[in-house]
């Protein structure tokens, strides 16, 4: 039986982290060195790093990426203006174990297609950001959550899940940094459509929130950061709570 992952996310922008709410408001919470030290003897089951200024600049740090993941003792997912297979061949190169695709899986589904054929669907990571729009459809966004598309949601997951991709990390705008819970009904429905491994992430505020997500989901992982940064717990607290309550985890 798989053990559910606790995986943190670091949104960085060059040597810093950045955090905010609703993909908007940034402020820089702490050093990104630093909190890679800390996350690795914490007992995290794997790291998500996304550089949110690489697609917008063309331009992906991988000195940076080198020298941060000798530090890391955990698998980790890179992402941030991935657009060929040379950045993925790079990124490998460098200390990355899988990566993390957004904006350009939308928008070219042929790299898409020849990236899962070249380096497998286990090394790629779909990232996508949805928003509910007045009509109450939720809607894709790329460029790192500024720029809406008019495709919706369900229309990209059902073509995503056609073309074989093996995990999707989705995010709610709508919920990121607010801390008031995971978008429920929404990562419901897909984990009971798809067969894709399914990444829930915006708005864990505790490890409660966790825990119903969980049972009413079904998730087998969650990627968050606020909680870790804004308030006690820890990614060993909420695994060990999570254990209590009957949730295998790697202890």
């Amino acid at each position: 039986m798989n053990k559910f992952r606790v995986i943190p996310s670091i949104l960085y922008k060059n040597n810093t982290i950045i955090r905010g709410k609703n993909f908007e408001s940034w402020r820089t919470v702490g050093s990104l060195i630093q909190a890679i030290k800390l996350y690795s003897i914490r007992e995290v089951d794997e790291l998500i790093f996304l550089d949110v200024e690489a697609n917008k600049n063309n331009n992906i740090k991988y000195h940076l990426i080198d020298e941060f993941a000798d530090e890391c003792f955990m698998p980790i997912v890179v992402g941030g203006g991935i657009k060929n297979l040379n950045h993925i061949e790079n990124l490998l190169k460098v200390g990355a174990d899988r990566v993390s695709i957004n904006s350009e899986a939308f928008k070219n589904r042929e790299f898409l297609k020849k990236a899962i054929k070249y380096f497998g669907s286990q090394c790629i990571v779909i990232s996508i950001d949805y928003k509910k729009e007045k009509d109450n459809k939720k809607k894709v966004y790329i460029n790192s959550g500024t720029t809406k598309t008019d495709c919706e949601l369900f229309n990209y997951l059902s073509e995503l899940n056609e073309l074989g991709v093996g995990e999707v990390l989705l995010t709610s705008i709508d919920h990121d940094g607010t801390m008031s819970g995971l978008d429920i009904n929404t990562l419901k429905k897909v984990n009971s459509i798809y067969n894709f491994n399914l990444i829930g992430s915006g708005g864990v505020g505790s490890n409660e929130q966790v825990l119903e997500a969980i049972n009413v989901c079904n998730l087998k992982a969650i990627s968050c950061s606020s909680i870790f940064h804004f308030t006690e717990n820890t990614p060993k607290s909420l695994k060990k709570y999570l254990n209590q309550n009957g949730i295998n985890v790697r202890i």
